[in-house]
């Protein structure tokens, strides 16, 4: 990476678009592995951690509203809410070379270095990809190849956090068909591998 382009984020982005592409008609009621949460406030979660992290990092504006308690309902397409989103991530994190010690982030403690921030906002995007896809019976957008980094970002910077962000981590079953990279990333998160 050369401080302008984050492979990471930038697969992890293309995860997002893609699920939330692929919410059929009709899919955005259903229920998702975020048990509070339908389709409709994951994505609206997702969109404003993305202008969150943007903010953070640019000082520019943020989400309009807490990402934390989603209302449920679309003011705009979703692609016009989307994108706007992935664009200002993409853009504030493209002025920061991999080397800086210390960006502000929207996550306690407040700072990170730039590779690990990268990963957190890249984290968010991937993980609520899944979430949308999962749900809406898309396949997973989450591949060991993508898991790997994240799993590492994961376990650096979750369990500050997990209390009001994350449910608490899975064991993985006995003789559970579900292994690699990307089914121990989503246990971590409080996931399971084949929610359904």
């Amino acid at each position: 990476m050369n401080g302008t382009t984050w492979a990471i984020l930038d697969r992890a982005h293309a995860a997002l678009r893609t699920a939330v592409r692929g919410v059929p008609d009709g899919g955005w009621d259903r229920p998702t592995p975020c048990a509070e949460w339908n389709v409709t406030q994951v994505f609206q979660h997702a969109v404003g951690d993305q202008l969150g992290y943007a903010s953070s990092l640019t000082g520019g504006p943020g989400p309009t509203e807490n990402p934390f308690t989603p209302s449920g309902k679309l003011t705009d397409t979703p692609e016009a809410l989307l994108e706007p989103a992935l664009v200002a991530a993409a853009a504030a994190w493209g002025t920061v070379d991999a080397s800086v010690q210390e960006v502000r982030v929207p996550l306690p403690p407040g700072t990170m270095t730039a590779a690990l921030g990268v990963g957190a906002c890249a984290l968010d995007a991937a993980v609520h990809a899944w979430d949308m896809a999962v749900a809406t019976g898309q396949p997973s957008p989450l591949d060991d190849e993508l898991a790997r980094p994240l799993l590492d970002v994961a376990r650096q910077i979750v369990e500050p956090v997990r209390a009001f962000a994350f449910a608490p981590a899975l064991e993985a079953e006995a003789g559970g068909a579900e292994k690699g990279e990307a089914a121990e990333l989503l246990r971590y998160l409080g996931r399971r591998p084949d929610w359904a």
